[in-house]
């Protein structure tokens, strides 16, 4: 299928969702944990080093592993994935972006109406009273020494959603979107991870139109109107041409 096609089809939107995942990323220099080669899931076991249970068992240890990991988010900058979201949000069809990533750079290029549903690596929080600290300052006590407790003497744990947890209230929302959107817009997901990936057959059931664009086939191509199998690099820019769509502030 063509970009032509895609670009036909979000033209007729009025209530669309974009549910985005690592791919979006990947243009800005984050790697996706899941390639099967250069991966981190293909060097270290997520069940210790990404799971509520190896937290708890060692938080020490998990800040020090992922200290320096979340620290590398911070100089990545948006690219022509999130700037083509900003701009059909500034056109008014876009009703809302469902993240997968951790990365915040959904809101750093401009998105406003963004549900970050696997949580932010911007923030910490404690497990106890739900107190939010800026990460960046948790990880620089356990690197001071201090073990990550908060005041209240429970433990502070990164914002983000780790094997084994629950997701967020926020997926409620989204779940929401997906039931009263006329077309979901996939970007960048393999839509291997659930519950989110459920959310694509949800919206199709209610009788949103679908549209993916990834790389490689997915589970849900069959139910897609249009599927697009391209990198997003050139696909993004491609598209917002089509559409007549300025791309600002992509790198």
């Amino acid at each position: 299928m063509s970009v032509d096609e895609l670009a036909a089809l979000l033209s007729d939107a009025s209530h669309l969702v974009a549910l985005t995942g690592a791919g979006v990323s990947t243009d800005s220099g984050i790697p996706d944990f899941r390639s099967p080669e250069s991966g981190l899931w293909a060097t270290h076991d997520p069940s210790e080093v990404a799971s509520i249970q190896g937290f708890l068992a060692d938080p020490r240890g998990f800040y020090e592993f992922w200290g320096a990991r979340f620290g590398e988010l911070a100089d990545k900058r948006p690219n022509s994935a999130h700037a083509l979201l900003v701009a059909l949000e500034e056109a008014g069809p876009l009703r809302a972006v469902v993240t997968q990533n951790i990365d915040g750079l959904h809101r750093a290029a401009g998105s406003e109406r963004v549900l970050e549903v696997h949580g932010t690596y911007r923030r910490a929080r404690c497990l106890g009273c739900q107190a939010a600290l800026p990460l960046e300052e948790v990880v620089a006590r356990v690197a001071a020494g201090e073990a990550p407790r908060h005041v209240c003497g429970d433990l502070i744990k990164p914002d983000v959603v780790l094997f084994g947890e629950m997701l967020p209230p926020v997926f409620g929302e989204a779940e929401r979107h997906a039931r009263e959107c006329d077309v979901m817009l996939v970007l960048g997901s393999s839509l291997e991870v659930h519950p989110v990936a459920g959310l694509v057959p949800l919206a199709a059931r209610e009788g949103a139109r679908i549209a993916i664009v990834n790389r490689d086939p997915g589970p849900f191509d069959d139910l897609a109107d249009v599927v697009l199998h391209a990198e997003l690099a050139d696909a993004m820019p491609a598209l917002a041409a089509r559409l007549g769509l300025s791309l600002r502030g992509s790198s």
